[in-house]
């Protein structure tokens, strides 16, 4: 992987105001207007950079489609629903759950579908993925989606909201910066003084980290925002993301490129840069504002529950054994719990109105956000 021109861009920044705060160099790694790695290209599939879920199999797609039909007839089955996704990829999930999603006509013609997506590559994707779906637009941002009853799907999308680093030194915790070290290259530093805010920030688990422990903190505005939206304009959403149950201390800042993990330092705008979603600061965001908070549960136990063995068996029984052999490999990439495994990696949050309840493959697992 060559030096990239942002590479340059960022090393001229940082001469000429100081080091950088990890969250302001992870959002010029995504999201410059020219060079951001999400501004221009596909990343997704065997050769892009990574794979997500809808693009392993079609039954993540499809259980996704009917469990918003399930939500739909807790909303009472309104004849008017936005079903809106953050982030979507090359538009496979949704087409995925709108197949699923015809055999419920009146849901069906209640749809209104909207795509957020910044990315003009992956719009032209979806666009042709999705050619024959009427009622679609597309978005920058969730605050220009119009109101209404709304079902919203986030698979991935948090992982990449820039996140501030704190790390924890004698006299406090410190905002971690990208600098330059004497030869020229990218180095992670610790900004001078302490950040009296972060104390406020952290969870108590977390207060008593040893010295040089890291805690990573992204800003509550996206999931308020979301949590809001379905809190006042009746409805629910389901996020789904790699990350940790519980609030804790850890470096999960990371590149990858071409299916393999990279240096985030070494080619910025070049690799997609993330890290682990907190669900338990999501939990409590949402809680905020008065939403109601669903879980989180991993993705296995989630799937097992919405029923994924059944179907996974149903595609079976009708394929030809090589293709059976496929779905049974995907079945298990989903839902296993190992390390080649998405099952306990990933995460699953549902967050609705206050008055539903029993939010499918979540229902017995509400719980708080805590502290």
């Amino acid at each position: 992987m060559t030096d990239s021109p942002l590479l340059n861009e960022i090393k001229a920044l940082i001469k000429s105001s100081g080091p950088m705060p990890v969250w302001r160099y992870m959002e010029l790694c995504l999201m410059h207007p020219r060079y951001g790695y999400y501004v221009s290209r596909d990343p997704l599939g065997r050769e892009g950079d990574f794979t997500t879920a809808p693009e392993v199999s079609q039954m993540f797609g499809e259980l996704l489609g009917l469990w918003t039909a399930s939500v739909w007839k807790q909303m009472g089955s309104p004849q008017f629903l936005r079903l809106i996704e953050l982030g979507p990829g090359r538009g496979t999930m949704m087409a995925d759950a709108l197949r699923a999603l015809r055999v419920l006509p009146p849901l069906y013609q209640a749809l209104h579908i909207h795509l957020v997506e910044v990315n003009p590559v992956l719009r032209e994707r979806q666009s042709a993925m999705l050619s024959g779906v009427r009622h679609i637009a597309w978005h920058d941002s969730i605050d220009d989606v119009p109101e209404g009853p709304s079902i919203i799907l986030a698979n991935e999308y948090f992982d990449v909201l820039p996140i501030h680093q704190m790390v924890r030194h004698e006299n406090g915790w410190h905002e971690r910066v990208i600098e330059i070290d004497p030869n020229g290259k990218l180095q992670f530093g610790a900004a001078p003084e302490p950040t009296p805010r972060f104390d406020v920030l952290l969870p108590p688990l977390v207060r008593a980290a040893p010295v040089g422990a890291v805690f990573e903190w992204r800003p509550d505005g996206e999931m308020m925002k979301l949590a809001t939206r379905v809190r006042d304009q009746d409805g629910a959403a389901l996020i789904i993301d790699y990350g940790h149950l519980r609030s804790d201390a850890g470096d999960t800042f990371q590149a990858i490129a071409r299916h393999t993990f990279t240096d985030p330092l070494k080619a910025p705008g070049q690799a997609d840069v993330t890290a682990h979603v907190d669900f338990q600061a999501l939990a409590r965001a949402a809680e905020d504002v008065g939403a109601r908070v669903h879980g989180p549960v991993t993705q296995g136990d989630f799937l097992k529950r919405v029923g994924i063995d059944t179907r996974a068996a149903a595609l079976m029984q009708k394929a030809a054994p090589e293709v059976a052999t496929d779905i049974s490999v995907a079945l298990k990439r989903l839902t296993d719990t190992g390390r080649s495994g998405m099952g306990s990696m990933f995460k699953v949050l549902g967050i609705s109105e206050p008055r539903l309840s029993g939010l499918a493959g979540l229902s017995d697992l509400e719980q708080a956000g805590g502290n």
